[in-house]
């Protein structure tokens, strides 16, 4: 194999330009790649966080109208009096009741599903300073069922949040922030938050829950996507050098056979015309000069 490789002049000129261009693909594709995961990270980011602000001033607005409305006092509304939720030994996670989580399961909880809808989002709530999330998303504020694990991941609200993630949260006063938070039932995704305001007071933070794994699932589909397309990329510009390869290095192939029949004294008679004026042109004038030389010294020697 190396040894034909070797012989042919345009097979390793074609294999060299092709193992050059492959690797130039390989360095923009992975490069192009690098930064395309990196802008889709951050679009999801982008949106979370409008989806955060959004959230945050739509939940404000219902407890300012709640306050508006006779439904609740300013007082009610910050109310950190929490009363344990009696009937249930809950273990590490005691349900609370507070002057305003009636209001909040009847008033936000349409607007919390809502945001759910985008399958980017696992979870959309309001908590307030200190942690306490008066209601959460219907997925997961189904009736208790006595098993603890069953209801550690289905009825989470009415909880108040100590993880560090929601501690950084109480003390955050940035739109849009985020954190990478694994929660208590084990799956791991970013928690973006901002701060919510009512009366303009703060009141706390709506969070929303980002899937890291819709995030990596789309990042290996625009990676596959992008490979195909390199990988076809680099199929045609190596298939277009080699023909193209072939095509010039012909009239060298061409040329070699005649000088070879020349040397032995044959095709004296058949004349090279040059095709081009580049230098196989040349080359080729030069060759029939020898033609003709050879021609006229094998009659010379027939006389």
């Amino acid at each position: 194999m190396l040894t034909a490789i070797r012989k042919k002049l345009g097979l390793k000129v074609s294999l060299t330009l092709a193992l050059v261009m492959l690797v130039l693909t390989a360095v923009v594709a992975t490069y192009i790649t690098f930064d395309q995961t990196a802008t889709l990270e951050q679009s999801i980011l982008k949106k979370a966080q409008l989806a955060a602000n959004l959230g945050a001033q739509s939940y404000g607005a219902v407890l300012e109208q709640a306050a508006d409305n006779g439904l609740l006092t300013i007082s009610d509304v910050f109310d950190t009096n929490y009363q344990v939720v009696p009937g249930w030994d809950w273990g590490q996670n005691p349900k609370y009741h507070t002057k305003y989580d009636v209001v909040t399961d009847n008033a936000t909880i349409v607007v919390l599903d809502k945001f759910l809808d985008d399958k980017d989002f696992i979870y959309a709530i309001g908590a307030d300073r200190n942690g306490y999330v008066p209601t959460h998303n219907s997925i997961f504020n189904q009736p208790l069922t006595g098993n603890a694990t069953e209801d550690l991941a289905n009825s989470r609200s009415k909880r108040i949040f100590k993880d560090p993630v929601a501690l950084a949260i109480t003390k955050s006063t940035e739109d849009g922030f985020q954190q990478v938070y694994k929660r208590d039932t084990g799956e791991v995704m970013w928690d973006v938050s901002s701060p919510i305001m009512v009366k303009g007071k703060p009141w706390g933070h709506f969070r929303l829950g980002v899937s890291l794994h819709n995030i990596e699932a789309a990042k290996a589909h625009l990676g596959m996507s992008l490979f195909g397309l390199f990988t076809a990329f680099a199929a045609v510009v190596v298939g277009t050098i080699m023909v193209l390869i072939r095509r010039a290095i012909r009239p060298v192939e061409i040329l070699t056979a005649a000088a070879d029949n020349i040397s032995m004294g044959e095709g004296l008679d058949e004349p090279l015309k040059p095709e081009t004026i580049d230098e196989i042109g040349v080359l080729t004038k030069s060759v029939d000069r020898l033609r003709l030389s050879m021609r006229s010294a094998m009659q010379r020697l027939g006389e």
